[in-house]
């Protein structure tokens, strides 16, 4: 008996693991990506083949995956622009609303902008694959785009003089603030 653990206390010094099987015979290792054998004659697998079996991510990981929106809008045989058209699009709109602001009309300027950020969520959620206009998982595009979207153009709807949407504790919150 004591043989035996003096055996088992030199092989884990030696690297070899002193490991046993569920039936209670030692485990021999082998080279890296060889199954592992029992002394009883059972093949044991080997851990590469479980990782590879597994469907949780690894503990260390070796390279980067890719982004769910990584793919392309149209296929690879059309010119970039042509393939990235639902970013380009929200791009353009945004730069109308933005010159329309410059220009001195505020109201459809951030209407625009936030007419563009509406119309990016939707674009997000309805097309598979959006190009660069998919920055995080699909559902956080979407909230983060919408809630955007949709807070602009409110503020677009209540810009004052002759707002288009009155908001009656807004008023009373902002001359509570600004004083």
């Amino acid at each position: 008996m004591q043989a035996e653990r003096d055996g088992e206390h030199a092989g884990r010094a030696a690297g070899g693991g002193g490991a046993a099987a569920a039936n209670g015979t030692p485990v021999t290792a082998g080279a890296p990506g060889t199954p592992v054998t029992s002394g009883a004659g059972g093949t044991v697998a080997a851990p590469e083949d479980e990782a590879r079996r597994s469907r949780r991510f690894p503990s260390v990981t070796r390279d980067t995956a890719r982004p769910e929106g990584s793919g392309r809008a149209v296929p690879g045989a059309v010119s970039t622009p042509a393939r990235q058209w639902p970013m380009l699009s929200v791009l353009a709109a945004t730069a109308a609303g933005l010159l329309a602001t410059a220009l001195g009309h505020p109201k459809i300027g951030c209407l625009a902008i936030g007419v563009a950020l509406i119309a990016a969520s939707v674009l997000r959620r309805v097309l598979p694959s959006v190009g660069m206009l998919a920055v995080r998982s699909r559902f956080t595009d979407m909230i983060t785009y919408g809630l955007l979207g949709v807070a602009i153009t409110l503020l677009a709807l209540v810009i004052e003089p002759k707002p288009l949407l009155e908001i009656p504790f807004l008023e009373s919150a902002v001359r509570f603030t600004v004083r």
